[in-house]
């Protein structure tokens, strides 16, 4: 499985495994000896591209920022059970987990040139991410200040993390995740235009969908991939998991930031919940949703759609801070602010969310182009 695995990963190939024509007897069609069966039937030049670099550093900060979250906040769990859940991180982490993935990337794509999978999974990529990771929390230190080896040597217990990280980078994360791809505008026209009746004029650019029976105009499909399947970009678990990863990136950008105002150069982290990713995750999941329905469906502009964005990110805020303040779990309290309601919303944040609103618009864009191709 490992080597067949990584043979899609990368960037991605011109075209499908290469073919030989049919012997007598026998199917047309099947893969050469020797050669690579395609990772699917959707693997197809038309289908995509890997994904342009500046989307992969900007998924590999948000995924090192979740990791920090997740692993602050069981620490401090272990420490001292709290059901708030709070971890740490900050955009120092972020860069720096950025250009640490990023080079962990290139180290995996030569894993098919090692001999030994086995070496290479459990030696040789160990080796070079709890190395790299090194080297980054010394960064760190010295950009804020602190001594060289401030840190001290990394105990049994973080080796044993390092590793186990590493492991699930390379064996769960990266092989996953260098499967996307990504549809690039041109490539979406000439599948747009392949779909249409022969003798039918061109559509113009930026131009509505047809109106279906009933005058109601339909919301567009993503380009339909082979055998008739439909591709309609990540699939809904995978666009939640990014939402709630990015929602991590929002809480952390957004207290640091705020703690800097407030205190100063004393402030090096922002602060989130685990359950912060639910929240998210789920939240950005439906107004995704009503971006479609009322963008595509009913035309809508952007500024009858945000008044609805808003309405819903605080029905939702309050909702899950009743339900998380009866268990004990709610790590936010609004009380000292002025315009609050109960300690859990405020409208304070009110030109935040809008802002987020938006941007959720644009995410929801680009993430309709890309496409997650299946293992087998």
């Amino acid at each position: 499985m490992a080597g067949s695995d990584t043979e899609g990963e990368g960037p991605a190939r011109s075209g499908g495994a290469a073919r030989r024509p049919g012997a007598a007897g026998g199917r047309a069609g099947e893969a050469a000896p020797g050669l690579p069966e395609p990772l699917s039937t959707a693997e197809a030049p038309a289908e995509g591209t890997a994904l342009p670099a500046w989307m992969r550093l900007y998924f590999y900060g948000m995924h090192g920022i979740t990791l920090d979250v997740l692993v602050s906040s069981a620490r401090r769990f272990a420490r001292s059970p709290d059901l708030r859940m709070v971890g740490f991180s900050s955009p120092y982490h972020c860069l720096l987990h950025l250009l640490t993935h990023f080079a962990l990337e290139k180290v995996y794509l030569q894993k098919r040139r090692c001999p030994s999978a086995l070496v290479f999974n459990f030696l040789l990529y160990p080796s070079a991410h709890v190395g790299l990771q090194t080297l980054a929390g010394q960064a760190l230190l010295l950009s804020l200040g602190g001594g060289l080896g401030g840190a001290g040597a990394l105990g049994a217990l973080d080796l044993t993390l390092q590793y186990m990280l590493a492991l699930y980078h390379s064996q769960v994360f990266l092989k996953r995740f260098l499967r996307l791809r990504y549809r690039r505008q041109r490539q979406r026209q000439q599948q747009q235009q392949q779909q249409q009746p022969l003798g039918a004029p061109p559509a113009l650019p930026g131009a509505r969908a047809p109106a279906a029976a009933g005058g109601r105009r339909r919301r567009p499909r993503g380009p339909r991939g082979t055998e008739g399947a439909p591709s309609r970009g990540l699939p809904d678990l995978l666009r939640f998991l990014f939402f709630g990863m990015h929602g991590f990136l929002d809480e952390i950008f957004f207290t640091f930031f705020f703690n800097v105002l407030g205190q100063g150069d004393g402030a090096t982290s922002g602060h989130t919940s685990l359950w912060s990713f639910f929240m998210y995750g789920s939240c950005s999941f439906v107004v995704e949703k009503l971006y479609f329905h009322l963008h595509y469906s009913r035309g809508w502009s952007t500024w009858k759609r945000v008044p609805i964005y808003v309405l819903f990110i605080y029905l939702w805020e309050l909702s899950w801070g009743l339900g998380l303040r009866t268990c004990g779990a709610c790590s936010w309290d609004y009380s000292h602010y002025p315009l609050n309601f109960m300690g859990l919303i405020t409208l304070m944040y009110l030109p935040g969310w809008i802002v987020l609103s938006l941007y959720q618009d644009l995410l929801s864009n680009v993430l309709w182009r890309v496409q997650y191709l299946p293992t087998n």
